[in-house]
């Protein structure tokens, strides 16, 4: 069985946590995570598809063990997350890659699929996200990660992640125990609380911009598929069915869920598996 290995990249005067997985001759696809997740989200996903490729999971600045930004306004923004994406692709030496990102690791894809790193991309598989996020979906989000909770018990943290994220739909229970080692940081008084900056939420004032990108969209040619979550807010079925009709025009699976499908189970890592080949012409 793969086991992971943990680098700390420079990047952008940041520290970029990253996550690998298999053989660095494989051919290469980076998974992000979103909002206010790590790349360590992927772990089952990541490690069944390393028998075929080289797998990388950044965790974003301002998230998991990447370090946090001084200037929140200006780097916590997709254009700023995309460009640490660029110069990572540059570090590891992938002339192109394929992409899986969720939610905001979805938006990060598309803004260099739509841009001058196009080329830098072999697929594209966009979980549950679009180039509009709707208004009150972002005010739910800013319910649950404006303002950080704390824990005197690690197993308290458990019970209140497994709820937060009862959307994701059905996971192992290896996913949930990892979420929640994953998801915690220690404070100066002891206790516990969520391993982000809590400041990440100001791409939403700085940058909101950033949440319609119809216009970006549709200059996409890079090969993509959509993953969508059924009951999801954050994607719509009228977003997802005009993303369809739009630029890269995408095939679409949909799972039994909310925002966002985990991918952890057999038959999602063979869906995603199949998916690649696909879309890579493997």
């Amino acid at each position: 069985m793969t086991a992971p290995r943990f680098s700390f990249v420079p990047v952008m005067d940041h520290e970029i946590h990253v996550t690998e997985w298999g053989d660095r001759s494989a051919p290469p696809l980076v998974m992000w995570h979103g909002l206010a997740r790590t790349g360590r989200d992927f772990d089952e996903l990541a490690q069944a598809l390393s028998d075929e490729w080289f797998v990388i999971c950044p965790d974003t600045i301002g998230r998991g063990l990447s370090s946090w930004s001084q200037n929140p306004e200006a780097e916590y923004s997709v254009e700023y997350y995309a460009g640490i994406a660029a110069d990572l692709l540059d570090h590891y030496g992938f002339e192109q890659a394929a992409w899986l990102g969720t939610s905001m690791g979805g938006m990060i894809g598309m803004r260099l699929a739509s841009g001058p790193h196009a080329d830098r991309l072999s697929c594209l598989l966009i979980n549950d996200i679009g180039p509009e996020v709707p208004d009150p979906a972002i005010r739910r989000i800013l319910d649950y990660v404006g303002d950080l909770p704390d824990f005197a018990f690690a197993s308290q943290a458990e019970t209140w992640l497994r709820a937060v994220y009862a959307p994701f739909g059905p996971a192992p229970e290896t996913f949930w125990r990892r979420m929640t080692r994953c998801s915690l940081r220690r404070r100066s008084d002891g206790r516990l609380t969520l391993h982000y900056d809590p400041r990440i939420t100001v791409q939403f004032v700085a940058s909101r911009d950033e949440l319609t990108t119809w216009d970006r969209y549709a200059r996409i040619t890079t090969p993509t598929h959509l993953l969508r979550g059924r009951d999801s807010d954050i994607l719509p079925a009228e977003i997802a069915a005009l993303m369809q009709q739009r630029g890269p025009r995408p095939g679409m699976t949909e799972f039994d869920c909310g925002h966002a499908p985990s991918l952890s189970r057999p038959e999602d890592i063979a869906l995603v598996r199949s998916l690649l080949a696909r879309l890579t012409g493997g």
